[in-house]
């Protein structure tokens, strides 16, 4: 009864001190936190059969916590990893000062080639509309002097008498007068044909020197539209050239700091576009307008030549009293 009784002791105690043991480790494990990585397992199993002979279950297994190493001395604490430096966007990039985008501030922080283009499209237009208004100005004129000329010579009798009428010597009209009177006055005693052959390529001639002075101006408009376009092209492509370099050197694509570069060269066509279009459209326009008054003029020629005609042969045709008369006399001899 004493052994059974010491048996029994002896196993309680065993079960006793498994339970505090296994109740530590618990407790290590709950405040060390789940690291499995840390964690050492007993090389026995988790609970073993108990011996026959001691009559007691094996021990627990044992837990070490994290912040102990298996050899008993304190573990080392991880090394932080460096943190990379947070990335910069161009949007949180310092924009350059601010730039006045009107068009006269594009003007004043254009790159020097940009505003030598610049300036010659604004000198072009300029000239386009200057020489639109004088030429407005001396078409009115001569349509004027040429529709009265016309007039007159409708409601003359006799070339002389338009001569007389046409009181302006500087009018075109009275220069194919005045030519075709003194090409008759010439050729007084010749050949009527030939009179108004000759006449006639004078006319024609004072006629194209007349079209050729009226055009004068005309080829500027013509080169104005022809080239303002690629002249404000040229300004823009060396302008976004530059603004292109500007990006090299300052390694970033901020829009702050490209958009104001490309926005001068931009200026460029369209100052090109502002001289070339009115010019395209004033040379027409003129071109038109010189057209009708050369139509004018060729009236005006053919209406000199028909007085003309008419003028030589009423000197050519004797008077018919003076023919009666000499053939009475012939017949009374």
């Amino acid at each position: 009864m004493t052994g059974g009784r010491d048996r029994w002791t002896q196993g309680g105690l065993g079960e006793l001190r498994a339970a505090i043991l296994a109740a530590l480790a618990l407790g290590a494990f709950l405040c060390a936190g789940p690291v499995p990585a840390q964690t050492v397992p007993h090389a026995a199993p988790a609970t073993e059969p108990r011996s026959p002979a001691a009559g007691r279950p094996a021990s627990p297994p044992l837990v070490i916590p994290p912040e102990v190493a298996p050899g008993g001395a304190p573990a080392a604490a991880p090394e932080e990893e460096p943190k990379a430096p947070p990335q910069v966007t161009n949007a949180q990039l310092p924009s350059a000062l601010p730039r006045d985008l009107s068009p006269w501030g594009m003007f004043l922080n254009a790159v020097p080639i940009v505003k030598v283009v610049m300036v010659t499209l604004a000198l072009a237009s300029l000239v386009t509309w200057t020489v639109w208004l004088a030429k407005m100005i001396e078409l009115w004129n001569a349509k004027n002097e040429a529709k009265r000329g016309l007039e007159i010579l409708a409601g003359a009798t006799s070339l002389r008498t338009a001569g007389k009428e046409l009181a302006q010597p500087g009018s075109p009209v009275a220069r194919l007068v005045s030519a075709a009177a003194d090409e008759a006055d010439r050729s007084r005693g010749l050949a009527s044909e030939g009179v108004k052959d000759r006449a006639a390529t004078l006319l024609s001639r004072i006629e194209a020197q007349r079209g050729r002075t009226i055009t004068r101006g005309l080829g500027i408009l013509a080169t104005i539209g022809a080239t303002a376009v690629f002249v404000g092209l040229f300004g823009t492509v060396w302008g976004i050239m530059d603004s292109f370099i500007g990006i090299s050197k300052t390694n970033t694509t901020n829009l702050a700091v490209v958009a104001p570069g490309i926005a001068e060269a931009l200026l460029a066509t369209a100052m090109g576009l502002v001289a070339a279009i009115p010019a395209v459209v004033m040379y027409n326009g003129l071109a038109r307008s010189i057209t009708n008054y050369r139509a004018q003029l060729g009236d005006a020629a053919a209406e000199v030549l028909r007085h003309l005609s008419r003028d030589l042969d009423r000197d050519s045709v004797p008077q018919k009293d003076d023919a009666s008369i000499v053939r009475l006399r012939h017949s009374a001899e």
